[in-house]
């Protein structure tokens, strides 16, 4: 039995029999017993008989997918238009029309990337699974006035993005607006400081924000103006030095006060990187004294979105928080739909599918998947992300927190096949994912000033799949910007003949064979894109006939097309 990912065992209730479940031979369970601690977090009875299944899937309401989730990989050599299918595909994914034009696509796929439904992420040789999933990472802290650091978990680009998959509440679902309403950042208490921890859990039960600052009362209208506010300070005698319109206790108590209105939203901080808690304003400022002093000042708010552990920052706003305790965010930075949708996904309203969301993982096979990945890598599969038949969730190692993929996140991963082999990706992944081959296209390209490209390249390719292997093939993607013969002349001698020099590890003799310059004898040869030059042996050598001719190969100048395919 899985409880949240715990393997729980089963036996008879006699005492007779093996302990799994699998040594039973499957047979129908009939009645159960339960320890009491289990029975409790299953919500069912701790004996019985066979109720059915639960599933914490009840604990939230999963909206049925129109589409199963896609794991795909685009593979093919260089050049192939892997860029362009991956954007093309992304923005289908995400629900949208395709545009034809290229131009109209990326516009399309930009903006898809700046509402946070499309992530664009690299693999290198140097990524880990804590950059990926989670990690942790130094925070400083200030607990009993004694500063230091202490580790905490920090969310990897594939937790950041499945975290806002599974906030979706629906297509077209967003029922809350923050349109014509001010956004506020808040600190409630010091995150660093474990003493003001209950401040947060009591103004998220009691339904309001609060500010602490000087125990004075800003109730009068007359602290409307910010110079009653310094004059109130001056006569409470605050030690702090001379109150003045830039000072936080004055402009604190003021924005708290005056600038925040009924309707307008608080985003509630959790230390610079993170926010914890959305809320709107639904009351005008309240002085409650507290015993011990402290925190005296407040809003009432209805509170839309919570999350204790908190979520990046980088999700709704373009900047780091400011340690200041309230100020207005630049609506600029805001990312509206996403501060909207982590606003809806609590509110119960969404309806039909989710939204769909799009991972890109570029050259998904120069990382060490296996290490990337982790435990993930079951959790991928289409039948067990969550709202599917066989949905799981693992506990992470870092955070502890219970984890499953959410089923409109779709990844798409993109492969070099010239570094490396599919043969060589790690066998857990190719049967995760879909694999669709883009190989060159000479039949999309045309002429240049009377210059058959298509040809071209379509030569030089069987040439190239003779010589080494059809996964070193020269893309289509290279010439088709080419309008004129200058460009076609720059891609052939910065592009095409530096990685034929590279696939064949610098044997200019097959370079030269795949662009029609090669030759059987020994002597200097003037091609129509490489020249050869035999070397002079040096004094001593050069009647041994035991030593091969040695070449000096060097680019044209000038290139030559003419009669390349007859060549």
């Amino acid at each position: 039995m899985l409880v949240e990912g715990r393997l729980a065992r089963v036996k008879r209730i006699d005492n007779k029999g093996p302990t799994n479940y699998v040594g039973y031979g499957k047979q129908k369970l009939v009645r159960y017993q339960l320890d009491p601690a289990i029975a409790a977090e299953l919500g069912v009875p701790a004996s019985g008989s066979v109720a059915e299944p639960v599933s914490w899937l009840a604990e939230r309401k999963v909206v049925p997918m129109t589409a199963e989730p896609t794991n795909l990989i685009l593979f093919g050599p260089p050049g192939t238009g892997k860029t362009y299918a991956t954007a093309s595909e992304a923005v289908r994914l995400c629900g949208e029309p395709v545009p034809a034009d290229r131009e109209e696509l990326m516009t399309a796929y930009h903006r898809l990337a700046d509402t946070g439904r499309i992530e664009f992420v690299t693999f290198h040789q140097s990524t880990a699974y804590e950059d990926f999933v989670e990690g942790l990472r130094p925070t400083q802290v200030t607990d009993g006035g004694a500063a230091g650091f202490e580790l905490k978990p920090e969310l990897g680009i594939f937790r950041r993005i499945a975290r806002r998959a599974e906030t979706s509440t629906g297509t077209g679902s967003v029922s809350f607006s923050v349109a014509d309403r001010k956004i506020f950042k808040m600190s409630i208490g010091e995150v660093a400081n474990s003493d003001d921890s209950y401040l947060f859990e009591e103004a998220i039960d009691g339904g309001y924000a609060l500010l602490g600052f000087e125990d004075i009362d800003w109730s009068n209208p007359r602290f409307g103006d910010r110079e009653a506010i310094i004059d109130a300070l001056r006569t409470a005698g605050a030690n702090d030095g001379e109150p003045n319109a830039l000072s936080g206790r004055v402009q604190m108590p003021f924005i708290f006060r005056n600038e925040v209105k009924r309707g307008d939203i608080i985003v509630v901080s959790k230390g610079n990187r993170l926010f914890r808690a959305i809320g709107e304003v639904t009351g005008d400022y309240q002085f409650e004294p507290r015993k011990g002093g402290g925190y005296a000042h407040r809003r009432a708010v209805r509170w839309l979105w919570v999350d204790r552990t908190g979520a990046a920052t980088s999700e709704i706003y373009a900047r780091s928080f400011t340690q200041k305790s309230i100020y207005a965010l630049t609506k600029a930075d805001l990312n509206i739909p996403a501060l909207e949708r982590y606003i809806s996904s609590q509110q119960d309203t969404g309806s039909g599918a989710p939204e769909p969301f799009v991972l890109v993982i570029d050259e998904i096979n120069r990382a060490n998947i296996s290490k990337v990945f982790g435990e993930l890598i079951t959790l991928l599969e289409v039948d067990k992300r969550l709202g599917q038949p066989n949905a799981l969730k693992v506990r992470l190692p870092y955070s502890g927190d219970v984890f499953g993929v959410p089923a409109n996140l779709h990844i798409i991963g993109t492969m070099n096949t010239a570094d490396r082999s599919i043969a060589l990706l790690d066998t857990a992944l190719r049967r995760r994912f879909e694999f669709r081959e883009l190989m060159p296209d000479a039949s999309l390209l045309g002429t240049v000033d009377g210059i058959d490209v298509a040809a071209l390249l379509a030569i030089i390719n069987e040439r190239v799949e003779y010589l080494f292997d059809r996964e070193h093939q020269i893309g289509h993607a290279y010439f088709i910007g080419c309008k004129t013969r200058d460009d076609l002349d720059a891609v052939m001698r910065h592009k095409v003949i530096p990685l034929l020099a590279e696939y064949f590890y610098e044997d200019w003799a097959k370079v030269a064979a795949v662009l029609g310059d090669g030759d059987d004898g020994e002597g200097d040869r003037q091609g129509r894109f490489i020249n050869r030059r035999r070397l002079k042996a040096p004094h001593g050598l050069g009647g041994n006939e035991d030593v091969a001719p040695r070449y000096r190969w060097s680019v044209r100048d000038t290139f030559s097309y003419d009669g390349f395919a007859s060549a």
